[in-house]
């Protein structure tokens, strides 16, 4: 899946959103560079508190940024909105929804599957810090050759918390090996959005067969002596939700993520 980049790559986080309203469906690296990206997770209010707990106890792949009422789908516009005048059901480029742990659809707009009893969970991700990588000068593999960033399931299981659990998913950036310190350094100040990576070098070591054949998004070429750079990906919920299987989940479809308001610097530690 290609996608031209910096056709929408200066947009706010307003007119982006406004932009996937009205249908644009691609993946969302590159896009409103500065602001913060966020996985969704919707899961009934009987397992909202799981899934604050899975998120406790796997706070690397489940930096949680922020939790709506149930059957809210949009911020009243507190002093730090991650979502002014916007609405979870239509702003994401592309969602998906599961039924008993089933994919069965992948819409451009979740109104027709929203439900009042829903709880709404934004988590961190990690385009987020895509844009300080650049700014270093460090290169990001699938933004250069127009794909989705390449998702593994790994063999490294999350803790469980109540009904959830599930295998650690991450994303991979190659690197050269002079960089890798570098982007090390950078992401560590990104806490919120999955920080340091998790691994670096070998994918067999997570349980990856074939860097080629990613569980999710799409395959990048890895240049003559790079080396592959994991960090937590925040779909490790919906693989959760495919082995956990509750009755009804509605997600971001990998890759196409909320742009949100808030500030990259907002999220950054010193």
């Amino acid at each position: 899946m290609s996608h031209a980049p910096g056709s929408t790559a200066q947009l706010s986080p307003a007119a982006a959103r406004a932009q996937f309203r009205a249908g644009l469906r691609r993946p969302t690296s590159g896009i409103s560079p500065g602001f913060a990206q966020v996985n969704l997770l919707a899961l009934p209010r009987e397992l909202a508190f799981d899934m604050l707990l899975f998120a406790q106890r796997n706070p690397k792949s489940c930096p949680v940024l922020g939790v709506f009422e149930p059957g809210e789908f949009h911020d009243a516009g507190a002093a730090s909105p991650l979502l002014a005048q916007g609405d979870l059901r239509t702003d994401i480029p592309a969602y998906r929804v599961y039924r008993d742990g089933e994919l069965i659809a992948e819409p451009d707009d979740a109104r027709q599957h929203w439900r009042e009893d829903l709880v709404a969970f934004l988590i961190g991700c990690s385009f987020t810090f895509e844009a300080p990588l650049l700014e270093a000068g460090i290169p990001i593999a699938h933004i250069e050759q127009g794909v989705n960033v390449p998702m593994y399931k790994t063999a490294l299981r999350c803790a469980p918390a109540g009904e959830l659990s599930g295998p650690l998913v991450v994303s991979m950036r190659p690197l050269p090996a002079d960089l890798i310190a570098d982007a090390v350094r950078i992401t560590s100040r990104y806490p919120g959005v999955h920080g340091a990576p998790v691994h670096i070098g070998s994918p067999a070591d997570l349980g990856i067969a074939d860097l080629g054949a990613p569980d999710f998004g799409d395959p990048v070429q890895i240049p003559a002596g790079w080396t592959p750079v994991f960090w937590a990906c925040g779909v490790t919920p919906q693989a959760a939700v495919m082995e956990s299987r509750p009755e009804l989940a509605i997600s971001h479809a990998p890759g196409h993520m909320l742009i949100t308001d808030l500030p990259n610097t907002a999220l950054q530690v010193p």
